[in-house]
């Protein structure tokens, strides 16, 4: 399959999520049952919803988008790799951004694919359903329903890792490890996105972790396909890809 993807073709892309709320005192009565209902699934008998408000963000329903970074490589020899974030507290607002950039590159990349590491299972149907939760429509690279399997222009790159073993799962910080790319988690990992977030109001921090994680993801993606790595000095963040 890689053997028929244009590198130049694929944007790579993470997102960073916390919980709608700071706090679960904040949740009106409403949401404080449904997540009461929704987090049973996973709490021990002697937690209480409140004590597991914290794992809010990684569910869609119950958490907000607060940063999208992407990159693109422009050239393969010698790799040069440019990034674009998205962030704020307006989470309509940088997913209108996100969206209208994400459909210049695929009218100006007929073959556009969009990679991520677990994005079937988070990134990409997260963005959606922010998306329709938004009001906002969802972008066609985006939208899988009714298409083909050979229709879907998502890459994962812990799926293409598995070959086929769907047992087995393999983090993005382990798979950076074994292949001897750099680490996106010298500085945090997920788990303290949403104290960074609520309690030091540090979002640039989120984002530069944020943008280490496609960075990471992109190098994993060249490793797999046998091309060469991508240069600290060939990096560079940029306001239009």
């Amino acid at each position: 399959m890689l053997d028929n993807i244009k590198v130049e073709d694929v944007m790579f892309l993470d997102i960073e999520t916390v919980p709608e709320s700071s706090s679960f005192e904040q949740l009106d009565s409403s949401r404080q049952n449904l997540w009461e209902k929704k987090s049973k699934q996973f709490r021990t008998t002697d937690q209480t919803a409140e004590e597991v408000y914290e794992r809010a963000g990684i569910y869609s329903e119950f958490g907000k988008i607060i940063c999208i970074s992407v990159g693109i490589i422009r050239e393969k020899s010698p790799m040069n790799f440019r990034l674009k974030s998205f962030f704020g507290k307006d989470e309509k607002l940088l997913l209108t951004e996100f969206s209208e950039m994400l459909s210049k590159f695929s009218k100006s990349h007929k073959e556009a694919l969009l990679c991520a590491h677990n994005g079937k299972e988070f990134d990409f149907p997260y963005i959606a359903r922010r998306m329709i939760i938004n009001g906002l429509m969802i972008p066609q690279i985006l939208d899988n329903a009714g298409k083909k399997p050979w229709e879907i222009k998502l890459l994962d790159t812990m799926d293409l890792w598995k070959f086929g073993d769907y047992k087995n799962y393999a983090s993005l910080d382990l798979l950076t490890t074994i292949l001897g790319i750099p680490t996106p988690k010298d500085d945090i990992d997920g788990s303290q996105v949403a104290g960074i977030y609520y309690i030091e109001d540090n979002i640039q921090r989120i984002v530069k972790y944020c943008e280490k994680d496609v960075l990471a993801i992109a190098r994993v993606l060249s490793r797999f396909m046998n091309l060469p790595g991508i240069e600290e000095d060939k990096i560079e963040s940029v306001t239009i890809l």
